[in-house]
């Protein structure tokens, strides 16, 4: 492996703690696409050798890089370079592909479900409208470079989008659809975030194992004119998704990696 071959790199001494010099120079090559995911990780002592450092250092440095879900460490089997997870903007309020193109990833979608069908209790609260009003029940699995990272379920007001289930909602951003034919345009939204464990159905189709950590993302979106316009739940793979907000105010900044 080209990035650590070669002589031993000495680290210097200084106000840069060196763990944190060993564990930037893998940064670096995780992000500049020198390490891919897959790869295999020279063992800890001959990480020792090549920076010239004490295992305490080696450890401290690969741990900081699993925190941060760029590596894993498998006990007998060594460290590899996983997928980087992908971060999305709270404050923002964007359509998947928007986001995914941003990220430098193709995103495209499946539908799983497409249809007509009565507002349950929560979902007529949160659209206001009448008990068991027609909505449209879009079901929709959506990847990133072909990989499925959320499923999601959304309703819409059908008296709002008449004819919307004859459109392609497979192949392009639902927003920019509803931007476009309906001069729809999604202005804010409140979402709520929690943990879950992945039931069966939802394992599969995100191709994971039933029972590994995921997000559940409730949001309700509104219009300009602050009109509810879409009910979304989502599931959203926990080995991938970073959530980031910035409050203005606190100068506070909550990550949900």
């Amino acid at each position: 492996m080209s990035v650590f071959s070669g002589g031993p790199i000495r680290l210097e001494q200084g106000p840069i703690p060196l763990h944190y010099q060993v564990y930037q120079h893998i940064r670096d090559a995780l992000d500049r696409g020198a390490l891919r995911p897959g790869d295999r990780l020279p063992g800890e002592r001959e990480l020792c050798d090549f920076y010239s450092c004490s295992l305490i250092t080696v450890r401290r440095a690969l741990d900081e890089l699993t925190r941060d879900r760029r590596l894993v460490r498998m006990r007998g089997r060594g460290t590899y370079v996983t997928e980087a997870p992908v971060e999305r903007n709270l404050q923002l309020l964007g359509s998947f592909t928007q986001e995914m193109r941003a990220a430098g990833l193709e995103p495209s979608s499946r539908l799983l479900a497409a249809r007509e069908e009565p507002a349950s209790g929560v979902v007529a609260a949160a659209l206001r409208l009448e008990p068991d009003a027609a909505t449209i029940y879009l079901e929709r699995l959506r990847l990133a470079d072909g990989e499925p990272l959320v499923l999601e379920e959304v309703h819409l007001p059908a008296a709002r989008f008449p004819g919307l289930l004859e459109e392609d909602l497979e192949g392009g951003s639902l927003y920019g659809l509803l931007a476009d034919r309906y001069d729809t345009r999604l202005d804010h939204a409140e979402e709520t975030i929690e943990p879950v464990a992945l039931g069966t159905r939802e394992a599969e189709l995100l191709d994971q194992r039933r029972g590994r950590p995921a997000l559940l993302i409730e949001l309700l979106a509104f219009d300009q004119q602050s009109r509810p316009v879409e009910h979304c739940r989502s599931v959203v793979r926990g080995d991938r998704a970073r959530y980031r907000v910035a409050a203005q105010g606190s100068r506070a900044i909550l990550d949900l990696r």
